[in-house]
C-alpha cells in the first residue's frame, strides 16, 4: 500500500508534463477549425476543376467522379493563360526587385546615418501603411495616364514598387540599426568606404529581412487585381488575377473550366509562399527582436 502510494505522485508528475508537452486540445481543435477555414475553398477550387458540369450541379460538395483531367488540359494549352502567366512573372520580378533595392537603400540611410528630418522621414514610411492602395487608384489612375503609362506593365510596376516600400523599410531598418557600430568601425579603419560595407556587410547580414520583403512583394504582386484592372486594358497586358475574371466571363456556364483556371492561377503564389513561408516567419522574428 505504501509502494502504490509513493507511485503514485511520479504517475501525476508524468501525467501532467504529457498534458504541458502536447498542450490543451481545444487548442488544436481551434486550429484546426481556422485550418479548415483555409483550405477547404482552395481544395474545393482545385478538385472542381477535376469535374464537370453536371457532377457540380449533382453534387457540388462531393469528389470528382469519375476524375476528368481535360478542364486544366485544356487550360494549360491555351496560348492567352501562358501569356498572362508571363504578364503576372515579369510584374512580380520587377516589383519584388524595386521594392528590395530601394528599400533596402532607404533603409541602411535611415538605420546607420543621423540627419534631422530622420525621424519624420521614417514616420512618413510608417503612415503609408494606413494608406492602402484603393484609397488612392482614383489619383493613381490620373498620374499614370498623364505619364503615358496606361496598358503597360510599367503603370503596374511602379506604383507596386512605391506601396511595397512602407511594409520594407518598417521590416529592414530594425535589421541595419542591429549591426554593431564596431563592425563599420573596422571596416573603416581596413580602409572599406561606406558603399563597400553596405555590399560586403549590410546585404548579407540583412538577408532574412530582404528575402522576407521580397517575398511579401512578390505575392502581392501576384495577388495585385485593382490596379491592373484600372490599368490594363488590352488582354494581351493580362496579369492572372485579370485573366481570371475574364475567363470567367467568357466561360460563364462552364463552371469547372473555370475552377480549373483559378486553380491554376492561385497554385505557384500557393507554392512560392509556403516554400519560404520559414523564412517569413524568421524576417518578421527577426525585425521584432531589432
Amino acid at each position: 500500500m505504501t509502494a502504490l502510494v509513493a507511485q503514485a505522485p511520479p504517475r501525476e508528475a508524468r501525467r501532467n508534463r504529457e498534458r504541458q508537452k502536447w498542450g490543451n486540445p481545444s487548442t488544436y481543435f481551434i486550429a484546426f477549425v481556422f485550418i479548415a477555414l483555409c483550405l477547404g475553398p482552395v481544395i474545393y477550387i482545385i478538385l472542381g476543376g477535376f469535374r464537370d458540369n453536371s457532377q457540380i450541379t449533382t453534387s457540388p460538395a462531393g469528389f470528382p467522379s469519375p476524375w476528368r483531367f481535360d478542364n486544366y488540359a485544356e487550360v494549360l494549352a491555351s496560348s492567352t493563360f501562358w501569356q498572362q502567366v508571363g504578364n503576372s512573372v515579369i510584374a512580380g520580378i520587377a516589383t519584388t526587385v524595386g521594392v528590395v533595392v530601394l528599400g533596402l537603400m532607404v533603409s541602411f540611410v535611415l538605420a546607420r546615418y543621423h540627419f534631422s528630418g530622420r525621424g519624420v522621414m521614417y514616420s512618413l514610411f510608417a503612415a503609408g501603411l494606413m494608406f492602402p492602395m484603393t484609397v488612392a487608384i482614383t489619383p493613381l489612375y490620373i498620374l499614370i495616364k498623364d505619364l503615358g503609362l496606361m496598358n503597360s506593365l510599367a503603370g503596374v510596376i511602379l506604383p507596386q514598387i512605391a506601396f511595397g516600400l512602407p511594409v520594407t523599410v518598417i521590416i529592414l531598418v530594425p535589421f541595419l540599426k542591429a549591426i554593431p557600430d564596431e563592425i563599420e568601425e573596422a571596416a573603416s579603419i581596413d580602409g572599406t568606404s561606406r558603399l563597400g560595407f553596405f555590399f560586403r556587410m549590410v546585404v548579407p547580414l540583412s538577408l532574412p529581412g530582404v528575402v522576407t520583403t521580397g517575398i511579401l512583394a512578390f505575392v502581392a504582386s501576384w495577388n495585385s487585381y485593382l490596379l491592373p484592372l484600372f490599368i490594363l486594358g488590352d488582354q494581351t497586358m493580362y496579369t492572372l488575377p485579370l485573366g481570371v475574371q475574364a475567363f470567367a466571363s467568357q466561360y460563364s456556364v462552364d463552371t469547372a473550366k473555370v475552377l480549373a483556371f483559378t486553380s491554376l492561377s492561385m497554385i505557384p503564389a500557393l507554392i512560392f509562399f509556403t516554400l519560404f513561408e520559414r523564412r517569413i516567419v524568421g524576417g518578421l522574428t527577426g525585425a521584432v527582436k531589432g
